[in-house]
């Protein structure tokens, strides 16, 4: 069986390229129905990655150019950009790259050596941190009362700088995910607010289209045997099982498992944030716990936490647990019993 191995940087190199040609289908749908917003905030978000990386990797007094080529830098932005609202402002964008790339990555020794995403860590700070900045999510074309092009999104993105007064509030609406919780929140049934033309067949109005696209680029991550089926799946499964035992339950307060699957950040988290080899679990057992426990957090937060969609907090989450799971799924030397791991008691 053909494998892929890493083992110098071109190796590298070649896998965050494939990787972020999975993630093309998903931006071109992006684009299509929310304009060409992202694309801004992809560029603003991989200027800053490049721009800290460069200068970490000066203090720290390795050679910069074979590590920055090897465009891992370039991935976490793009992950952390296509999982902020669209027309977050520039500051913000840049906030949060910095923070992915120098706290979460080259404070623990830069790549393969951060316990954590650092996508979702510099998500997670962006959200902690400008929680009002982070809600304004762009409607989508087919909603919008204008039509979205270049021009008015920089504006929108660069607006401290503009003269065009803009009111960003009137251009923003909740996600799918957050309507939902709103609206359940105020004792309506989902059958009764579903008509919004916010939601689309399945789940949000272009998102899951979107989600679909971000599909078709984890097959080509599986052809390409960069991941493996296991994670994904099981992840998948975790949600659309619990979607429908709680959908069953109470239909009018519980989405089914097609808008949990298709909603949010769930196909993108599956595919390209939960099989990251350096912060999830290592062994094969602990891959499995490892996505269905992210699985689990993930539906938890969103239908009974404060945030709409969970998947950056349970990948955290997940991340600090990893050397307890690894540790406790080692499996055997070849030849050798299994040994539970001594607990070291207290005196």
């Amino acid at each position: 069986m053909k494998t892929t191995a890493i083992t110098g940087r071109t190796n590298v190199t070649i896998v965050m390229f494939k990787v972020m040609l999975g993630l093309v289908p998903g931006v071109i749908a992006y684009v299509w129905y929310f304009g060409p917003a992202i694309l801004i905030s992809v560029a603003i978000a991989s200027v800053t990655a490049i721009v800290a990386e460069a200068i970490l990797l000066l203090i720290r007094r390795v050679p910069v150019w074979p590590y920055l080529s090897d465009m891992s830098a370039l991935l976490t932005a793009w992950l952390l950009t296509l999982s902020m609202p669209p027309l977050s402002p520039w500051w913000l964008t840049v906030m949060a790259t910095m923070f992915a790339i120098v706290i979460a990555k080259h404070v623990f020794g830069g790549l393969g050596y951060n316990p954590f995403n650092p996508a979702m860590a510099g998500f997670a700070a962006a959200l902690i941190a400008f929680p009002s900045q982070m809600s304004h999510w762009s409607p989508p074309n087919a909603v919008a009362a204008t039509r979205s092009d270049f021009a008015m999104d920089l504006t929108h993105i660069f607006r401290e700088f503009s003269s065009k007064a803009f009111i960003i509030d009137a251009e923003a609406m909740a996600t799918p995910l957050d309507t939902l919780k709103v609206q359940v929140a105020n004792k309506q049934a989902i059958a009764d607010f579903l008509y919004m033309p916010i939601f689309g067949d399945f789940a949000g109005k272009g998102t899951e289209i979107i989600a679909i696209c971000y599909l078709l680029g984890g097959l080509f991550l599986l052809q390409q045997r960069l991941i493996t089926w296991h994670m994904p799946v099981i992840f998948f499964a975790v949600i659309a099982v619990l979607a429908e035992f709680f959908h069953l339950l109470d239909p009018a307060r519980h989405a089914g498992p097609l808008f949990h699957l298709l909603g949010g950040a769930t196909v993108i988290g599956a595919l390209f944030i939960i099989t990251d080899p350096v912060s999830a679990a290592t062994t094969p057992k602990g891959k499995m716990i490892f996505a269905a426990g992210a699985a689990v957090l993930t539906f938890v937060i969103r239908v009974f936490g404060g945030y709409p969609d969970g998947v950056a907090f349970a990948v955290l989450f997940m991340n600090m647990c990893v050397p307890l799971i690894d540790r406790y799924t080692q499996p055997p030397v070849f030849g050798r019993k299994a040994v539970k791991p001594r607990v070291k008691e207290s005196t």
